[in-house]
């Protein structure tokens, strides 16, 4: 079951510099609540498609490690990735920024992939019982860091 979810934020900065700082995964843990770090591998340095990159999570005691695919890579206009675990692709992530006046409207969505069959070993992988729930939550504030660091404001606190 493929569940979207999408959150968008207006941000006072242009597509591109929203573009830069979202496609650098290495600067992922700047603003995501649950990815704290991101690096690419070896052969690749910055986001274009086909490029991998490992992602460290953590929620409470919990913590793992997926596999990014990079599938669009759209400068000032978008940029997503396949996420994975051990060859499974479970979702899918991706940011779509358009400009607007004074700024750009930045969009950041999730397709949740996981099938019925894996939800509880997910669930005891990440600690999280509602990913849905959790999602929107942690988005919100991963658009909220990225339009502070952009905008040169303090940013929010971990919810």
């Amino acid at each position: 079951m493929a569940e979207r979810i999408e959150i968008s934020r207006d941000i006072a900065a242009s597509p591109e510099e929203v573009y830069a700082a979202i496609s650098d995964v290495t600067r992922m843990g700047e603003w995501s609540e649950e990815c704290y770090a991101c690096e690419w591998h070896e052969g690749f340095d910055g986001p274009e498609v086909g490029a991998t990159f490992d992602g460290h999570n953590r929620h409470g005691e919990h913590e793992w490690t997926s596999q990014g695919k990079v599938v669009e890579a759209e400068p000032g206009r978008a940029f997503t990735f396949e996420v994975s675990m051990m060859d499974f692709h479970y979702a899918t992530w991706g940011y779509r920024i358009e400009p607007i006046e004074g700024g750009c409207r930045v969009t950041e969505w999730v397709e949740d992939l996981r099938p019925e069959s894996v939800i509880e070993l997910s669930k005891q992988i990440s600690g999280v019982e509602d990913r849905s729930e959790r999602n929107r939550r942690t988005m919100s504030t991963t658009l909220e860091r990225l339009a502070a660091a952009l905008e040169g404001r303090a940013a929010p606190p971990a919810g």
